[in-house]
C-alpha cells in the first residue's frame, strides 16, 4: 500500500479524514431522518401527500402557504419530520468550519502565521454566513 504522506501534507489528510467522517454522519442523519419523515414516525410540518399541492409555488409563497420557517427558525419546529430532515443537511454544510478548526494547530504548531490566520478567517465568514448576523 502506498503511503499517504508521499502524496499529502499532514494537514491534507487531517482536513480528509474529519471530512470523510462528517460526511458518513451527515449521511447516515439524512437517511434516518428521511426515514422517519416518509415512514410517519414524526408528524411533518407539511404533510407528504400535501406536497404535490405546493410544488408549483415560488419559495416566497411556498414558505406563506404552508408556514415553514425561514433561517435558522427551523430549529424551534425540530420535532416535526420534514425539519428534522435539515439536521443532516447542517452537518454537511458545517464541515469545511470542522476540517479547517481541525487543522489549525497544525498550522499554530508549525509557526505557519499567514496560514493559520487565512483559516480562522475563513472559519469567521462562513460562521457569520451561516448565522444571517449581517442579514
Amino acid at each position: 500500500m502506498n503511503d499517504p504522506h508521499k502524496y499529502a501534507s499532514e494537514e491534507q489528510l487531517i482536513y480528509a479524514k474529519v471530512l470523510s467522517i462528517g460526511v458518513k454522519i451527515g449521511f447516515v442523519l439524512l437517511v434516518v431522518t428521511f426515514g422517519l419523515y416518509m415512514g410517519g414516525v414524526l408528524k411533518p410540518l407539511v404533510p407528504v401527500h400535501q406536497l404535490p399541492q405546493y410544488w408549483h409555488l415560488p419559495v416566497d409563497q411556498y414558505v406563506k402557504a404552508t408556514g415553514t420557517p425561514t433561517g435558522w427558525d427551523w430549529v424551534k419546529m425540530i420535532a416535526k419530520g420534514d425539519m428534522l430532515n435539515l439536521v443532516g443537511i447542517v452537518v454537511l454544510a458545517g464541515l469545511s468550519i470542522v476540517s479547517t478548526l481541525a487543522v489549525l494547530p497544525i498550522f499554530a504548531r508549525r509557526g505557519e502565521k499567514a496560514l493559520l490566520i487565512i483559516s480562522v478567517l475563513l472559519i469567521i465568514v462562513l460562521v457569520v454566513s451561516a448565522s444571517s448576523i449581517l442579514h
